[in-house]
């Protein structure tokens, strides 16, 4: 189950919404979400992300300056379709079809196809070969601006040990605690 919420920064503190996320497939369709949820242009909104304590991930959006993202736990994440979206943007995984490939590269295990030879020891592989599977592979913990919010009140080893209830540590530190807790 995954909670989510838009904070947006006004002149009169922080204003928080739940948000439906059936309609978010990309990350600039988030950023626009939060674009929409801003009074005035240059505020800032925070989109906050959370499945069940397996993993939180906020993103920032700073008027028409592009959005930063932290993931607490990016392997996590990238099992799940609102963690994905978040962690193929921060790894550069942008290619729809990328799974279809790697499940395809998969399909031969010894990594050869019928009647191709094998690569002998030391041997030479191709480049393709050699950086096959390393964009795109979540690491098992944090991942993106671990900064994201110090200047908000939440300094990046802070966010860095955040485990249970995190999201409502950060709003506690940015002091929109109560705002949050609102719409939960």
């Amino acid at each position: 189950m995954y909670f989510a919420a838009l904070l947006a920064r006004t002149e009169d503190g922080w204003e928080a919404s739940d948000t439906e996320l059936d309609d978010v497939e990309t990350l600039a369709d988030l950023v626009d979400l939060a674009r929409e949820a801003a009074a005035d242009e240059g505020e800032t909104v925070l989109v906050f992300i959370e499945q069940e304590d397996a993993w939180f991930g906020v993103v920032r959006v700073d008027g028409e300056d592009d959005p930063r993202v932290y993931v607490s736990h990016a392997a996590a994440a990238a099992r799940s379709s609102y963690g994905e979206i978040l962690t193929s943007e921060l790894l550069g995984d942008d290619d729809p079809d990328r799974e279809l490939d790697e499940l395809d590269k998969l399909a031969d295990l010894d990594g050869t196809e019928d009647g191709e030879p094998e690569h002998a020891a030391g041997e030479d592989r191709d480049e393709d070969d050699a950086s096959a599977g390393s964009a795109g592979i979540a690491p098992a913990g944090p991942l993106g601006d671990g900064r994201i919010l110090a200047d908000l009140g939440m300094p990046e080893r802070t966010l860095l040990g955040l485990t249970e209830d995190a999201l409502g540590e950060i709003a506690d530190a940015i002091g929109a605690s109560d705002i949050l807790e609102a719409v939960r």
